[in-house]
């Protein structure tokens, strides 16, 4: 059976990292442990480390070192070659994958960068390689400056040389491809490929060819004078500002990059005005050359400006540095999380990710590790994306995450709060969103603001609501989002990174209400542990259930459970297992059990049972031997909001596991409750969760 794949390209940028990228988000979403390695990496300079390896170890948090997943760099190998040890350099090779095989149960493989002289010998080495380690290829190259004929011809001859050497190909990748010719191509690569080998296209995306201000700033060894918090940007066009500014000026283009002497006071205030004016586009930076620094008055006119792009001065002059630039190529770094996350997303656009995964992994594994859960979570959430409020929209982490989930685009999204507040807070912190992709609205300024008060005050008149009140009320961000919810204007809401929870849920509580049959609202925590996913309820809004409550918690809980993909084993938790204990405490653990069992005698259910002998294997079997949940408990009841909250909180922070939630249960529609010290990755969980608890609606 398959434990490896190795990614091969042809060529020099052929842009392998989105395919890297995106197999390694598919597999950790397929299997429990996957690793890396790199037989090959460039030459890199004493104490730094190889690009490829460190993005895509520490974006996976993958367990292991950057010296065991290579073994090689360039200048070793071809020393070598050149000594006659070619046998050496492979044997070296098996071995060291031999080594980190058994702690993985799939291994990718990333073949070498073509990014220096001799790539003949680098293609031969890369068949060696894969033919000695015994596994299967991807080929991967790129469309840019190449006819359709040469792109098929070379994809094909790369397959066919691979094949010659008895090195099975499972897939071509044919990327930054024109979206002109993408349907041509796909056609010709299927005639002229066996009939075994998929085949995937991958257009050209923009944001992936265009090198960012820090990747330039990097490559020309330049100095930031100004806007160090925008070297994110992207420069999709660069000119030289020579001329007079009056001539200048029509040169300017959308997010293009402006290269002019460093004495040039009047181009570089020209185009920082016009990078505010309506009347011309937006700018990415500035280069100052020839070593030059604008004066201390000029200097002080721009710390003054208040949307300053990147300025960076360096030493060359303006003909050479026009040249470097032309000749820089965008890379993905740890640090381009758009990037990143642009990548992955295209990934699973354009690649038929069911059959590559069929054909990669011939096995099953038992476990759901939290990044398999994660990442079925986002693929879920993608099949039918739904419509998520959240009224925090003038908040930092929110808008992290929103610029996240449109990068992944797994929901569609409205913000409540003051359109230029949130636009003007995304520029300062730099936060990259495509506000054509979003909703922000005001309440009083909505076409719903009088529906919605009419309404609010038809449910509530008979506690006593007037229109003046429902008025007031519909302004409050929590009762308007809510009401969005309720009137099918929004599939989910999330809140509470700024409100408490009261004020999150209390709308909801008093006209979306609970679903038929369900008296009580609760709500459970994912808790994503190293190498399992358990659900924790209820930890944040029952403080002291009975016991007919607390079956019921157990009850919505597991099923809970299984709308995310965990088969419920559910234990009911108190400080006595079994039949030992006794006291008023215990003996409503073990009532609630029972009216569980009864309820839903379909579920594995224990209790009362501690925590240790719940999900312990060997504490379980000597406590309660004949136990089906005792060692293997996956949803854990607690008894009381006291104990499971203090409970869920030292299990995140003793053992650095991630708690997505809390996740309401028992409403009409889904609202859900962020705590005020969210984080970012916390909001886009919890929006993911939301929408496919709303796909169930």
């Amino acid at each position: 059976m398959n434990k490896s794949v190795y990614i091969a390209t042809i060529e020099p940028y052929s842009g392998k990292s989105i395919l890297v990228l995106g197999l390694m988000t598919m597999l950790l979403g397929k299997t429990a442990r996957v690793g890396y390695f790199r037989p090959i990496i460039d030459d890199i300079p004493e104490g730094e480390i190889d690009n490829h390896i460190n993005t895509v170890i520490s974006h996976f948090d993958l367990k292991i070192d950057f010296e065991t997943a290579y073994v090689y760099t360039r200048s070793e190998v071809l020393t070598k070659l050149n000594q006659g040890a070619s046998g050496e350099i492979i044997d070296t090779i098996i071995r060291r994958y031999k080594e980190i095989e058994a702690d993985f149960d799939f291994i990718l493989v990333e073949g070498t960068d073509f990014s220096d002289d001799g790539s003949i010998t680098e293609f031969d080495v890369n068949i060696l390689i894969a033919k000695n380690l015994g596994i299967p290829v991807i080929i991967i190259a790129h469309g840019i400056g190449k006819s359709t004929d040469e792109l098929v011809g070379s994809l094909g001859l790369a397959c066919k040389t691979f094949k010659d050497k008895d090195v099975e190909v499972l897939s071509v990748f044919a990327n930054k491809v024109s979206r002109d010719h993408v349907k041509e191509i796909s056609s010709k690569l299927r005639n002229n490929l066996p009939e075994e080998v998929e085949v995937s296209i991958i257009p050209e995306i923009k944001s992936l060819l265009n090198p960012t201000l820090k990747e330039i700033q990097t490559q020309l060894d330049g100095k930031v004078l100004f806007g160090s918090d925008f070297l994110d940007n992207h420069a999709e066009s660069f000119s030289v500002g020579a001329m007079q500014l009056r001539h200048y000026l029509p040169y300017v283009s959308d997010n293009s990059l402006v290269i002019t002497p460093g004495d040039r006071a009047d181009i570089i205030l020209g185009a920082l005005q016009a990078n505010v004016s309506v009347n011309y586009p937006k700018i990415s930076g500035i280069i100052l050359t020839g070593g030059l620094v604008p004066e201390e008055p000029i200097l002080k006119l721009i710390e003054g400006v208040s949307e300053v792009v990147p300025i960076i001065s360096v030493e060359p002059g303006t003909f050479i540095i026009a040249n470097k630039v032309g000749a820089i190529k965008s890379k993905i770094y740890a640090e381009s999380k758009q990037k990143i996350a642009t990548s992955i997303t295209a990934f699973e656009k354009y690649v038929n990710t069911d059959m590559l995964a069929e054909r990669l992994i011939t096995f099953d594994s038992d476990k759901l590790t939290p990044r398999m859960f994660l990442y079925n979570l986002m693929i879920r959430a993608q099949q039918q994306k739904k419509h998520i409020v959240l009224p925090e929209g003038e908040d930092s982490r929110i808008l992290k995450a929103v610029s996240r989930l449109i990068a992944a685009d797994v929901v569609d999204i409205t913000l409540i709060g003051d359109e230029e507040k949130i636009k003007n807070l995304s520029q300062k912190l730099n936060i990259p969103i495509d506000f054509d992709k979003l909703k922000v609205i005001l309440p009083a300024e909505t076409s719903y603001y009088e529906d919605y008060v009419d309404t609010f005050y038809e449910l509530r008149k008979h506690k006593g609501m007037n229109h003046s009140m429902a008025r007031d009320m519909m302004l409050d961000v929590s009762y308007f989002g809510s009401m969005m919810v309720y009137m099918g204007h929004a599939d989910g809401m999330v809140s509470g990174a700024i409100h408490t929870t009261q004020h999150t849920i209390r709308p909801a509580l008093q006209f979306i209400k609970t679903k038929p049959g369900a008296s009580v609202v609760s709500s459970v925590f994912f808790m994503c542990m190293e190498d399992r996913v358990s659900v924790f309820g209820d930890c944040a809004i029952n403080p002291n259930p009975n016991a007919e409550e607390l079956a019921e918690i157990a009850i919505a809980s597991a099923d809970s459970s299984k709308a995310f993909g965990i088969e419920p084993k559910i234990a009911m938790l108190s400080y006595s297992s079994g039949a030992s204990g006794k006291g008023e405490d215990v003996e409503k653990v073990r009532t609630a059990t029972e009216i569980a069992k009864q309820k839903r005698p379909d579920l594995n259910i224990e209790g009362p049972i501690q925590y240790d002998a719940a999900v312990d294997a060997r504490v379980g079997k000597s406590k309660l031997p004949d136990s089906k949940v005792a060692g293997q408990a996956n949803v854990l009841i607690f008894p009381d909001l006291n104990t499971g909250n203090n409970t869920y909180k030292a299990v995140q922070r003793e053992t650095g596991a991630l708690a997505i939630g809390p996740m309401l249960q028992g409403l009409n529609k889904p609202v859900n409750d962020l705590s005020r010290g969210c984080t970012v990755e916390d909001v886009y969980n919890t929006v993911i969760i939301t929408a496919i608890q709303a796909q169930q609606e």
